[in-house]
């Protein structure tokens, strides 16, 4: 079985990169056992909770992240470094729970991943 990583790279609101992802990552564990998820850069403010969508007209699609266990995908990764740079903390509160990871861990993981797409 093949595993598949989804990496999340950029901000959840100003484009429709996050929604794509979110919305490839449960279609493909509908199919896959092996989903990963990781959040890089930005990324990592698509876990985020208390996200106001609607203030600047955007779709409110965080609120999907939840149902991700349904669909068996539990490995979901958040880089530490990309966390602080954005002033947040690995404590900081999530709409979905995922492992914190420092820069070289997350690269380690990722690699055993057989293919890789990022949004």
């Amino acid at each position: 079985m093949k595993s598949i990583a989804f990496v999340f790279t950029r901000a959840p609101h100003g484009n429709s990169s996050g929604r794509e992802g979110l919305d490839a990552a449960l279609a493909t564990a509908a199919l896959c056992e092996q989903v990963s998820l990781f959040f890089i850069g930005d990324g990592v403010l698509q876990l985020s909770e208390h996200q106001q969508p609607e203030k600047v007209l955007a779709r409110n699609y965080i609120a999907t992240f939840g149902v991700l266990p349904l669909y068996d995908v539990e490995e979901c990764y958040i880089c530490a470094d990309s966390l602080a740079e954005r002033g947040l903390t690995p404590e900081s509160p999530r709409v979905l729970p995922a492992e914190v990871l420092d820069s070289a861990a997350l690269r380690a993981r990722l690699s055993q991943a057989d293919h890789i797409l990022t949004f």
